[in-house]
């Protein structure tokens, strides 16, 4: 089995769960780019939002695109591989306007996609290759749009980020379910430049955003690029 497929795969059990809980995350009143509220900058690092077309990479059940179309006039489309978080989606929030969700892998999306005005992914991309989805976001953004990227720095046991672009294995937990097993790309900030940059990217800042209660050793990176205007 491949490193995406095992993501997949734990990532379609993380959903069945959570739909067997009956278990919805509330739609934020800001965009959170860590597990901590009112950590970091919000949603304005994405910019001006009102009427474009925005690309939520791995939407999972919904909360963040629907956040950004109701308050903020954005046209989300979420992309999600996972077939039980997609379910999540649509079935609290298919109605809303301003938002499409899509079934399905964001590399191929974005191969028959109009270019999107910005991207983001909230702890979604450290799952997928770089070398397969790097190329694909430069193709799908427009010059100049804005690309953010909170990813994972330091893990709950204070596992910090490598320098070589090799996933490892990492556990996704849940409160009352056995860990899930899969296996990310947990990079240290130079190496997320270096990839980012020779795919036609521009770092603007990449931030470490910390928990505010003592003692937690989870520390989340958050990367400012954009779209470079010319190859």
């Amino acid at each position: 089995m491949s490193v995406e497929d095992l993501n997949a795969q734990a990532w379609t059990v993380y959903g069945q769960r959570q739909l067997t809980h009956g278990y919805l995350p509330p739609i934020p009143q800001r965009m959170n780019w860590s597990p901590w509220n009112d950590v970091g900058p919000g949603t304005e690092i994405l910019g001006d939002l009102a009427g474009r077309r925005i690309l939520d990479i791995g939407s999972g059940p919904g909360h963040h695109a629907v956040h950004l179309a109701q308050d903020h006039g954005a046209l989300v489309t979420g992309v999600e591989l996972s077939p039980t978080q997609y379910e999540r989606a649509v079935s609290a929030h298919a109605d809303v306007t301003g938002v499409k969700f899509v079934h399905g892998d964001v590399v191929g999306f974005l191969q028959r996609a109009e270019p999107f005005d910005a991207a983001y992914a909230v702890g979604t991309l450290a799952f997928i290759d770089p070398y397969r989805v790097l190329p694909a976001l430069s193709d799908g953004l427009r010059p100049g749009a804005p690309l953010i990227l909170s990813l994972l720095h330091t893990d709950l046991h204070g596992r910090g980020p490598t320098s070589t672009v090799e996933p490892r294995e990492q556990m996704v937990r849940l409160r009352d379910d056995p860990p899930l097993p899969t296996r990310m790309w947990v990079l240290a900030p130079h190496v997320w430049e270096d990839l980012l940059t020779a795919h036609g990217f521009r770092i603007g800042s990449i931030d470490l955003l910390r928990s505010p209660t003592e003692g937690v050793l989870n520390v989340q990176q958050l990367i400012r690029a954009t779209r470079s205007d010319a190859d």
